[in-house]
């Protein structure tokens, strides 16, 4: 006689079953759960992403209002919590690869560049420390930003507080798609963080999110990762995880390889931040046909990239028109390979990028444009 049957052809009674379907389904819930428990996590550098630091807190209290950029000069990083000031090391003669201000250039700060040629990249990892900035305003910004006054003493540098960017997205993969996402620049003395999220879909049921992070030390040749992190959620399937940790002076990809660390070396999260550090520095490096060289740790590779200013661009946003600059890097982007970030940085805005436009290849990308003005925390945090 077959299960569930009292004798040849009658069905025993639903409410006899009914045990039998309660006690199979709670068997069959409680081995679907220990498989799971079994399987390998579906990432990339297992166990990495469980020991992340933890996140600085902040409040963000104020809105950052356009304004002119003002004349600065190279300082030494924020001094760490309950530590001593760090020396400003000296400013030296000019290297032959990468030429810095004179006295001459400072005496004559008044006065407008002449249009220049497209140049060789710049190495910025041969400026020297400490070294002024020219104080000068690129040309195509002159007309469109207040100017400053030429009798006004530069001021040392001050890395700005933490701040939070948000943006709208639009782009496409196998069609439009649209979504939102943050930047976070956070600090705290000497220790930053920089958080990039972005999420396509709805808000309350997104099909991908992403965050990128970057953790390290400011220093005075600008930001130092110590370690780049990558989550990728996407519907129905398991996070994928990257991590990239730079040590001293080697650099460990998620395989496992090991590569030297080159100096001044940036990931995909900081070296937004530090772009802004340095054309906040040397503002004449921001004129149509300068380009700058970067060393980039990328999940497959350590390499050196080269972004170049293309033109300057009023950008209509969300909150009124930004006077920019279009920095692209030069390189195509193609199916496999690095994603790639073009930026369009504000000048009066701290040179804050207030576009990207993240590229796969020609027909899968995701364009981000500022909302509103930038949030900050209080002075020094």
């Amino acid at each position: 006689m077959l299960p569930g049957l009292d004798a040849p052809g009658r069905a025993r009674p639903p409410s006899q079953r009914r045990p039998h379907l309660l006690a199979l389904t709670l068997a069959v819930t409680l081995l679907h759960l220990w498989l799971a428990a079994q399987l390998p996590s579906a990432r990339l550098g297992d166990g990495a992403a469980d020991n992340r630091p933890k996140r600085i807190e902040v409040a963000f209290v104020r809105e950052l209002a356009p304004a002119a950029p003002h004349a600065v000069v190279a300082a030494p990083a924020p001094r760490p919590r309950a530590a001593a000031r760090v020396p400003q090391p000296a400013a030296s003669a000019a290297s032959a690869t990468a030429p810095v201000a004179t006295a001459d250039d400072l005496r004559q700060q008044a006065e407008p560049l002449p249009p220049v040629e497209p140049t060789p990249p710049i190495d910025i990892a041969a400026i020297e420390p400490g070294a002024p900035a020219l104080l000068a305003l690129p040309l195509p910004l002159a007309a469109a930003l207040p100017a400053a006054s030429a009798a006004s003493a530069p001021r040392p540098f001050e890395w700005p507080p933490s701040t939070r960017l948000s943006y709208t997205l639009t782009g496409n993969y196998r069609g439009p798609v649209h979504g939102q996402a943050q930047v976070e620049w956070l600090r705290d003395g000497t220790r930053y963080q920089v958080h990039m999220d972005v999420s396509v879909g709805p808000s309350f049921a997104p099909l991908m999110t992403r965050r990128v992070s970057s953790e390290g030390e400011i220093t005075p040749d600008g930001l130092s990762p110590r370690r780049y992190d990558e989550i990728t959620r996407v519907a129905l399937r398991s996070p994928r995880h990257v991590t990239i940790f730079l040590d001293a002076d080697r650099v460990r990809l998620p395989s496992g390889r090991e590569l030297p660390r080159p100096p001044q070396v940036q990931d995909s999260a900081s070296q937004f931040v530090h772009l802004t550090w340095l054309f906040t520095l040397r503002p004449e490096l921001l004129q149509p046909g300068r380009s700058v060289e970067l060393p980039l740790a990328l999940p497959r590779v350590v390499e050196s990239w080269t972004y170049e200013v293309l033109a300057s661009e009023t950008l209509d946003t969300p909150a009124g028109p930004v006077p920019t600059l279009h920095v692209k890097p030069r390189r195509e982007s193609r199916p496999g390979g690095d994603l790639t970030a073009e930026m369009w940085v504000a000048p009066s805005l701290q040179y804050l990028p207030v576009r990207l436009l993240i590229r796969q290849d020609a027909e899968t990308f995701i364009d981000l444009l500022i909302e509103r003005l930038p949030e900050q925390a209080a002075p020094g945090r």
